[in-house]
């Protein structure tokens, strides 16, 4: 049986990580990161989430925590470094918000960029990363 194609939303407002399917809001001198509507598609529900400990330096794409999907645990890459100030334990206890709204409830952590100013060059905005995911999944639809 084929798989449905990808089918949802990627705000304008995020910066995001097209190797990792993540994305960053920065707010101050904080980011918060989860995983994109695109990442959580691929990896498929989420059952399970748990991040690392307060107050962990995660660095460039290792683990900032691991999901659980139906068949298999992925670890979640970080697509910057930083030190962990907060999980989402709302995401822990109830991960189902992040496979309904990823964007909102759905955030996985918050933390302090430990090199902004170089890794958010590799970042991209929502019109490149929508590009991404066509040349990924070419049948995508956009909300």
């Amino acid at each position: 049986m084929a798989r449905k194609p990808y089918h949802g939303r990627i705000p304008d407002d995020l910066l995001y990580d097209p190797e990792y399917d993540m994305w960053v809001r920065a707010a101050g001198d904080e980011v918060v990161i989860g995983a994109s509507s695109f990442g959580v598609f691929l990896a498929g529900e989420i059952i399970a989430f748990t991040a690392k400990p307060k107050g962990a330096e995660v660095a460039l794409g290792r683990g900032l925590g691991t999901v659980e999907c139906a068949k298999t645990v992925l670890a979640v890459h970080a697509p910057i470094s930083f030190v962990l100030l907060e999980a989402n334990e709302a995401a822990e206890e109830r991960p189902a918000i992040l496979n309904r709204d990823p964007y909102e409830g759905g955030w996985m952590v918050r933390g302090r960029p430990l090199a902004w100013a170089a890794e958010r060059g590799r970042l991209v905005d929502a019109a490149a990363y929508r590009a991404h995911i066509r040349r990924v999944e070419p049948a995508a639809e956009f909300l």
